[in-house]
Protein backbone atom coordinates (compact mmCIF):
# COMPACT_ATOMS: atom_id res chain seq x y z
CA UNK A 1 0.00 0.00 0.00
CA UNK A 2 3.06 2.44 0.93
CA UNK A 3 4.36 1.83 -2.46
CA UNK A 4 1.84 0.02 -5.34
CA UNK A 5 3.96 0.66 -8.23
CA UNK A 6 7.41 -0.73 -6.35
CA UNK A 7 5.71 -3.50 -5.56
CA UNK A 8 3.84 -4.09 -8.99
CA UNK A 9 7.53 -3.86 -10.39
CA UNK A 10 8.81 -6.02 -8.39
CA UNK A 11 6.02 -8.90 -8.70
CA UNK A 12 6.22 -8.67 -12.62
CA UNK A 13 10.04 -9.00 -12.38
CA UNK A 14 10.07 -12.09 -10.01
CA UNK A 15 7.31 -13.70 -11.58
CA UNK A 16 9.16 -13.49 -14.82
CA UNK A 17 12.93 -14.32 -13.41
CA UNK A 18 10.64 -17.69 -11.53
CA UNK A 19 11.65 -16.24 -8.13
CA UNK A 20 9.27 -15.69 -5.29
CA UNK A 21 8.36 -12.42 -4.34
CA UNK A 22 10.73 -11.12 -1.67
CA UNK A 23 9.83 -8.65 0.73
CA UNK A 24 10.37 -5.38 -0.09
CA UNK A 25 11.61 -2.42 2.34
CA UNK A 26 12.15 1.37 1.73
CA UNK A 27 15.04 3.27 2.78
CA UNK A 28 14.30 6.56 4.10
CA UNK A 29 17.24 8.21 2.53
CA UNK A 30 17.17 10.86 -0.45
CA UNK A 31 20.24 9.59 -2.24
CA UNK A 32 19.50 6.90 -4.73
CA UNK A 33 20.29 3.54 -4.54
CA UNK A 34 19.53 -0.17 -3.81
CA UNK A 35 20.63 -3.90 -2.29
CA UNK A 36 19.72 -7.16 -2.28
CA UNK A 37 20.49 -9.58 0.55
CA UNK A 38 19.11 -12.99 2.22
CA UNK A 39 20.27 -16.26 2.38
CA UNK A 40 18.15 -17.84 -0.36
CA UNK A 41 15.49 -16.86 -2.84
CA UNK A 42 12.91 -17.53 -0.26
CA UNK A 43 14.26 -15.82 2.05
CA UNK A 44 15.37 -12.58 0.06
CA UNK A 45 15.20 -8.99 1.09
CA UNK A 46 15.13 -5.99 -1.66
CA UNK A 47 15.40 -2.38 -0.50
CA UNK A 48 15.49 0.53 -2.27
CA UNK A 49 16.19 4.12 -1.06
CA UNK A 50 13.08 6.83 -1.23
CA UNK A 51 15.50 8.69 -3.31
CA UNK A 52 16.17 5.86 -5.88
CA UNK A 53 12.05 5.89 -6.38
CA UNK A 54 12.07 10.02 -6.93
CA UNK A 55 14.56 10.11 -9.56
CA UNK A 56 13.95 7.44 -11.36
CA UNK A 57 11.68 6.58 -14.88
CA UNK A 58 9.62 3.65 -14.90
CA UNK A 59 12.12 1.45 -17.30
CA UNK A 60 15.22 2.98 -15.11
CA UNK A 61 13.69 1.65 -11.70
CA UNK A 62 12.96 -1.62 -13.90
CA UNK A 63 16.24 -1.99 -14.24
CA UNK A 64 17.50 -1.57 -11.10
CA UNK A 65 14.98 -3.80 -9.99
CA UNK A 66 16.09 -6.33 -11.89
CA UNK A 67 19.24 -6.26 -11.26
CA UNK A 68 18.55 -7.08 -7.46
CA UNK A 69 16.68 -9.81 -8.67
CA UNK A 70 19.78 -11.25 -10.82
CA UNK A 71 21.78 -11.37 -7.10
CA UNK A 72 19.24 -13.12 -5.48
CA UNK A 73 18.61 -15.52 -8.56
CA UNK A 74 22.38 -16.19 -8.61
CA UNK A 75 22.95 -16.75 -4.93
CA UNK A 76 25.52 -13.55 -4.34
CA UNK A 77 24.67 -13.24 -1.17
CA UNK A 78 26.08 -16.80 -0.20
CA UNK A 79 28.73 -16.63 -3.18
CA UNK A 80 30.27 -13.24 -0.99
CA UNK A 81 29.80 -15.29 2.22
CA UNK A 82 31.80 -17.66 1.01
CA UNK A 83 34.40 -15.60 -0.16
CA UNK A 84 34.63 -13.16 2.42
CA UNK A 85 35.10 -16.34 5.05
CA UNK A 86 37.71 -17.93 2.79
CA UNK A 87 39.50 -14.54 2.93
CA UNK A 88 39.14 -14.20 6.81
CA UNK A 89 41.17 -18.06 7.03
CA UNK A 90 43.42 -17.21 4.81
CA UNK A 91 44.21 -13.99 6.92
CA UNK A 92 43.78 -15.55 10.08
CA UNK A 93 46.71 -18.77 8.85
CA UNK A 94 48.68 -16.18 7.42
CA UNK A 95 48.66 -13.98 11.48
CA UNK A 96 49.65 -17.01 13.13
CA UNK A 97 52.05 -18.09 11.22
CA UNK A 98 53.76 -14.56 10.98
CA UNK A 99 53.65 -14.80 14.68
CA UNK A 100 54.86 -18.11 14.78
CA UNK A 101 57.86 -17.29 12.23
CA UNK A 102 58.78 -14.41 14.30
CA UNK A 103 58.92 -16.43 17.90
CA UNK A 104 59.52 -19.69 16.67
CA UNK A 105 62.32 -21.95 17.54
CA UNK A 106 63.53 -22.83 14.53
CA UNK A 107 64.18 -19.31 12.94
CA UNK A 108 67.64 -19.37 12.80
CA UNK A 109 67.42 -22.09 9.89
CA UNK A 110 65.46 -20.78 8.11
CA UNK A 111 67.81 -19.94 5.38
CA UNK A 112 64.96 -16.73 4.14
CA UNK A 113 62.90 -15.35 6.99
CA UNK A 114 62.66 -12.17 5.55
CA UNK A 115 61.25 -13.38 2.50
CA UNK A 116 58.78 -16.02 4.11
CA UNK A 117 57.75 -13.23 6.42
CA UNK A 118 57.00 -11.17 3.66
CA UNK A 119 55.08 -13.61 1.92
CA UNK A 120 53.03 -13.84 4.57
CA UNK A 121 52.12 -10.66 5.22
CA UNK A 122 51.39 -10.03 1.72
CA UNK A 123 48.78 -12.94 1.05
CA UNK A 124 46.14 -11.02 3.33
CA UNK A 125 46.48 -9.19 0.74
CA UNK A 126 45.94 -11.22 -2.12
CA UNK A 127 43.30 -12.88 -0.66
CA UNK A 128 40.98 -9.63 -0.25
CA UNK A 129 41.82 -8.66 -3.75
CA UNK A 130 40.69 -12.09 -4.95
CA UNK A 131 37.16 -11.22 -2.62
CA UNK A 132 37.27 -8.14 -4.11
CA UNK A 133 37.38 -9.35 -8.20
CA UNK A 134 34.76 -12.00 -6.97
CA UNK A 135 32.46 -9.00 -5.82
CA UNK A 136 33.51 -6.84 -9.02
CA UNK A 137 32.35 -10.24 -11.61
CA UNK A 138 29.11 -10.78 -9.65
CA UNK A 139 27.80 -7.20 -10.28
CA UNK A 140 28.86 -7.53 -14.07
CA UNK A 141 26.76 -10.62 -14.08
CA UNK A 142 23.53 -9.35 -12.64
CA UNK A 143 23.90 -6.10 -15.06
CA UNK A 144 23.84 -8.89 -17.49
CA UNK A 145 21.34 -10.81 -16.40
CA UNK A 146 19.19 -7.74 -15.80
CA UNK A 147 19.67 -6.28 -19.28
CA UNK A 148 18.38 -9.53 -20.71
CA UNK A 149 15.21 -9.70 -18.12
CA UNK A 150 14.23 -6.53 -19.19
CA UNK A 151 15.38 -6.40 -22.40
CA UNK A 152 16.62 -2.90 -22.37
CA UNK A 153 20.09 -2.44 -21.34
CA UNK A 154 20.21 1.28 -21.99
CA UNK A 155 17.64 1.66 -19.48
CA UNK A 156 19.97 0.34 -16.79
CA UNK A 157 22.68 1.86 -18.32
CA UNK A 158 20.68 5.58 -17.57
CA UNK A 159 20.29 4.75 -14.15
CA UNK A 160 23.68 4.23 -13.39
CA UNK A 161 24.97 6.75 -14.65
CA UNK A 162 22.53 8.65 -12.34
CA UNK A 163 23.25 6.58 -9.34
CA UNK A 164 26.79 7.59 -9.97
CA UNK A 165 26.39 11.32 -10.12
CA UNK A 166 23.83 11.32 -6.84
CA UNK A 167 26.02 9.30 -4.50
CA UNK A 168 29.34 11.44 -5.56
CA UNK A 169 27.87 14.21 -4.75
CA UNK A 170 26.07 13.32 -1.68
CA UNK A 171 27.19 9.29 -0.07
CA UNK A 172 24.31 7.74 1.53
CA UNK A 173 23.90 7.88 5.30
CA UNK A 174 22.58 4.16 6.09
CA UNK A 175 25.66 2.86 4.26
CA UNK A 176 28.84 1.63 6.00
CA UNK A 177 32.27 0.11 5.19
CA UNK A 178 30.62 -3.32 5.53
CA UNK A 179 27.76 -2.63 3.94
CA UNK A 180 28.92 -1.13 0.71
CA UNK A 181 29.03 -4.15 -1.23
CA UNK A 182 25.82 -4.90 -0.86
CA UNK A 183 24.40 -1.96 -3.01
CA UNK A 184 24.13 -1.35 -6.80
CA UNK A 185 26.32 1.69 -7.25
CA UNK A 186 29.48 2.51 -4.18
CA UNK A 187 27.77 4.47 -1.78
CA UNK A 188 30.25 6.70 -1.15
CA UNK A 189 31.33 7.56 -4.96
CA UNK A 190 34.03 6.89 -7.25
CA UNK A 191 37.05 8.18 -5.14
CA UNK A 192 40.45 8.25 -6.32
CA UNK A 193 42.64 5.29 -7.80
CA UNK A 194 43.53 3.71 -4.59
CA UNK A 195 40.06 3.70 -3.47
CA UNK A 196 38.79 2.40 -7.37
CA UNK A 197 41.63 -0.16 -6.73
CA UNK A 198 40.03 -1.58 -3.76
CA UNK A 199 36.65 -1.29 -4.83
CA UNK A 200 34.26 -3.93 -4.22
CA UNK A 201 32.08 -2.34 -7.55
CA UNK A 202 33.86 -2.16 -11.11
CA UNK A 203 33.75 1.20 -12.49
CA UNK A 204 30.39 2.55 -13.76
CA UNK A 205 32.02 3.78 -17.53
CA UNK A 206 33.12 -0.41 -17.61
CA UNK A 207 29.19 -1.55 -16.59
CA UNK A 208 27.79 1.01 -18.89
CA UNK A 209 30.20 0.75 -21.90
CA UNK A 210 29.26 -3.72 -21.71
CA UNK A 211 25.70 -2.65 -21.36
CA UNK A 212 25.93 -0.44 -24.60
CA UNK A 213 27.52 -3.47 -26.48
CA UNK A 214 24.57 -5.66 -25.18
CA UNK A 215 22.29 -3.23 -26.93
CA UNK A 216 23.51 -3.45 -30.38
CA UNK A 217 23.49 -6.96 -30.03
CA UNK A 218 20.76 -8.92 -32.26
CA UNK A 219 17.67 -10.32 -30.21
Amino acid sequence: AAAPELHRSVANLAQRSGLPMPRIFIIPDATPNAFATGRSPHHAVIAVTEGLLRIMQEDELAGVLAHELAHVRNRDTLIMAVAATMAATITFIADMARWALIFGHDREENNNPIGDLLLLMLAPLAAMLIQLAVSRSREFAADASAAKLTGRPLSLANGLLQLERANQVQPLHHATPATAHLFIVNPFGAGGLIMRMFSTHPSIQQRVERLRQMATLPV
